[in-house]
C-alpha cells in the first residue's frame, strides 16, 4: 500500500494563519490527479508542530475525504515526544479512516534505543494500522539504529521505515538485515535512487508538492529497474529537489508552491519566510522547468 511515491503534504494556511481548507482539498485534487501512489498529511513537512490537535484531525479528515474516493491511501503524520498523545493521535486517525500511520522519532527528549523500541511499541500495541517509522536524526537528535529496527521489525503492524538519515551506508546495513518484506523508503528526494538500487520501495517526497507527477514517474522506473530514464528524471529535477532543502524544510518548498500560484506564502512561526536571495534561488530553480506563475508576495 505504501510503495512508490508518496507526497509530505505541506499544510496551507490564509493570511490570519488559519488553515486554508479550500487550498489544501486543491492540493490534495492535484496529487491525485497527477497519479501519486499515497498521501502523507501531518508530517513535519506540514508544520505538524504548530498545527492543534483539532487542526491535525481536520487536515487528515480533508485528506481522506478527497482521496478515499479515489482509492488513494493515506499514512496520517502521528509523531512527537509524547507517548501518550501521539498514541490518542493515532486511534483518532485510525477512526477517521486513515489506511496507516507515520510516525517520527521522538526528538528533543533524546531517548535510548530502548526508549525508542518501548515508544513505537506502545503506539503499535494502541491501533491496528500499518505504522511506518521515521527516522531523520538531524532533526530529532536520535537515531533508530538497524539493530531496534530489526526488533520493531517483529511487531506485526510496525511495516516501515522512511529513511532519511542520510547515510547510505546505515540504509543498507538495514535492507540486508531485514526481510523484503519490510518496506525500506526514501526520506530525501536526492538520494532517492541510490537506496531504491539497493532495494528499497519508494519515497516519501517534499518535490512532490511541486511535481508529483515527475516524482511519482523517477520512482516508477527505478523500481521497474529502468534506471537511465529515471537518472533522466533526476537530472532534469535535481536542482529542485536541492533549493527546497536551501533553508529549513518547509520554507522553500511552500515559497516554491507560492511563487506557482498554489497557495499563500504563509508560516507559522517559529519558521518564517526564506530569506529574498533564497526565493531568488528558488525562482531560478522553477524557471529551469517552467513553473513560476506569479509574483512572490511573503506574509
Amino acid at each position: 500500500m505504501f510503495t512508490g511515491c508518496g507526497t509530505a503534504l505541506v499544510t496551507p494556511f490564509q493570511k490570519d494563519l488559519s488553515l486554508d481548507e479550500d487550498a489544501l482539498r486543491r492540493l490534495v485534487r492535484r496529487q491525485i490527479d497527477a497519479g501519486i501512489n499515497f498521501l502523507v498529511p501531518c508530517g513535519t513537512t506540514g508544520e505538524s508542530p504548530t498545527l492543534s490537535s483539532a487542526e491535525q484531525r481536520r487536515v487528515v479528515e480533508i485528506t481522506i475525504e478527497e482521496a478515499q474516493p479515489r482509492h488513494v491511501p493515506v499514512l496520517a503524520g502521528a509523531g512527537g515526544n509524547n507517548t501518550a498523545h501521539i498514541v490518542e493521535m493515532a486511534r483518532e486517525f485510525e477512526a477517521l479512516g486513515a489506511n496507516g500511520i507515520l510516525s517520527v522519532a521522538p526528538y528533543y527528549n533524546k531517548p535510548t534505543q530502548e526508549g525508542l523500541y518501548q515508544h513505537f511499541k506502545a503506539i503499535a500495541s494502541a491501533i491496528s494500522l500499518p505504522i511506518i517509522l521515521y527516522n531523520i536524526p538531524g532533526r530529532t537528535g536520535v537515531n533508530i539504529e538497524p539493530s531496534t529496527l530489526g526488533r520493531l521489525a517483529e511487531i506485526d503492524n510496525i511495516v516501515g521505515v522512511k529513511e532519511a538519515s542520510g547515510n547510505i551506508s546505515q540504509m543498507a546495513v538495514v535492507l540486508d538485515l531485514l526481510s523484503p518484506k519490510f518496506i525500506v523508503l526514501s526520506g530525501d528526494d536526492a538520494i532517492t535512487l541510490p537506496l531504491l538500487a539497493l532495494g528499497g520501495k519508494g519515497l516519501i517526497s517534499v518535490s512532490s508538492n511541486e511535481i508529483p507527477a515527475e516524482m511519482t514517474r523517477l520512482v516508477a522506473l527505478a523500481l521497474e529497474n529502468d534506471f537511465a530514464a529515471a537518472c533522466a528524471v533526476h537530472r532534469r529535477y535535481f536542482r529542485l529537489m536541492e533549493v527546497n532543502f536551501i533553508e529549513t524544510n518547509p520554507g522553500p518548498v511552500k515559497a516554491a508552491m507560492a511563487l506557482m500560484g498554489l497557495l499563500q506564502p504563509v508560516f507559522r512561526l517559529p519558521l518564517v519566510a526564506p530569506r529574498p536571495d533564497t526565493i531568488a534561488k528558488i525562482r531560478s530553480a522553477l524557471e529551469t522547468v517552467g513553473l513560476v506563475q506569479q509574483v512572490y508576495a511573503a506574509r
